[in-house]
């Protein structure tokens, strides 16, 4: 798993872990019962304060996306990925009907924003 924190970003450092590790999540990276590296390990790694990637792997556990073992530490959670990918695709069309909101204001049509799309594909 490759995290990739932009400090100048707008999403909070730990909002931009969790959103990474739902990607992962639902690529397949990382599987159902896959252990995840420790509270202090991630935070290490990714040079950010421990309480930081706490929050992070509370939020995903607040989500059912992973799961504490006492003693054992955090595993990916078994039947979440295809809610997972559900709300990825209600937030992306969500974002797709704002970037074609903009599209309209800028005055192109129909075929120009479809020419764009495929340019950019």
């Amino acid at each position: 798993m490759n995290i990739i924190i932009k400090s100048q970003g707008t999403l909070a450092i730990y909002e931009q872990i969790v959103n990474q590790m739902k990607n992962s999540i639902v690529s397949g990276e990382l599987a159902a019962g896959e252990a995840l590296p420790s509270i202090r390990a991630l935070a290490s790694e990714l040079q950010v304060n421990v309480i930081t990637t706490k929050r992070a792997y509370e939020e995903l556990e607040k989500e059912g996306l992973i799961r504490s073992v006492a003693g054992k530490g955090f595993y990916v959670c078994e039947a979440n990925r295809d809610y997972l990918q559900e709300k990825q695709y209600m937030m992306l069309e969500q974002r797709l009907s704002e970037v074609l909101a903009d599209c309209r204001k800028a005055g192109m049509g129909k075929a120009e924003i479809l020419e764009m799309v495929e340019a950019l594909l």
